[in-house]
């Protein structure tokens, strides 16, 4: 009778715990596909907002609440891969789509540009990068400037190495490592890219 009720406990155990985890699960899957939704819904916001900075207002807000603004646009052609760059003005930025570091320069100045995204979202194709990859990023005047990918890192965040001052136009792209990871770990993915001389630019690549 005795072992009879301690394996009827030993099973419901089991069970409590197997829906405890089924139920986490689907929160986690849940989660996912919550921020998934809502960074495609703004970029169509952004698009909008990005419209507006290109026939020249300044700072133009996304949505009423919106404490950041579109400041370039970011596309991989040989990816079929395009986003709106935030401002990293606030909190907000990196939820609904790539922000410029607002520690860094902007693109084609002297220095390092370093955008960010979460890798789940908008940088998940970082991992598909490789060097002499093609990246554009156009200005809110409309001018194109280009970049060609040339190595990747993977670095802690704390001693990332990168140095935003300084140099050569650089582009860094930023985002957390490992893909397809769930917590938010100490390591950080980038992929870096040099300017393309403008006498270059023929030469696309992919």
């Amino acid at each position: 009778m005795f072992k009879s009720r301690r394996t009827l406990l030993r099973n419901r155990w089991k069970q409590a715990l197997a829906a405890l985890v089924l139920a986490v699960g689907a929160v986690m899957v849940g989660q996912g596909l919550f921020i998934g939704a809502k960074a495609q819904i703004a970029q169509i916001l952004l698009e909008r907002a990005w419209s507006r900075a290109l026939d020249g207002e300044s700072a133009p807000s996304p949505w009423p609440w919106a404490d950041t603004w579109p400041v370039a646009r970011l596309s991989a052609p040989g990816h079929d891969e395009d986003a709106i760059v935030l401002a990293e003005a606030g909190g907000e930025a990196l939820a609904f789509g790539p922000a410029l570091l607002a520690a860094s320069v902007a693109p084609g100045s002297p220095g390092t540009s370093v955008i960010a995204a979460h890798r789940d979202t908008h940088f998940e194709f970082l991992k598909d990068l490789v060097p002499g990859d093609l990246i554009e990023v156009e200005g809110t005047d409309g001018d194109i400037i280009r970049f060609r990918v040339t190595h990747t890192d993977i670095v802690n965040a704390d001693r990332s190495g990168i140095e935003p001052i300084g140099g050569p136009p650089r582009l860094a792209l930023v985002t957390c490592w490992p893909f397809g990871g769930v917590m938010t770990g100490p390591d950080r993915y980038v992929v870096w890219a040099d300017i393309v001389p403008e006498a270059s630019t023929g030469d696309a690549g992919s």
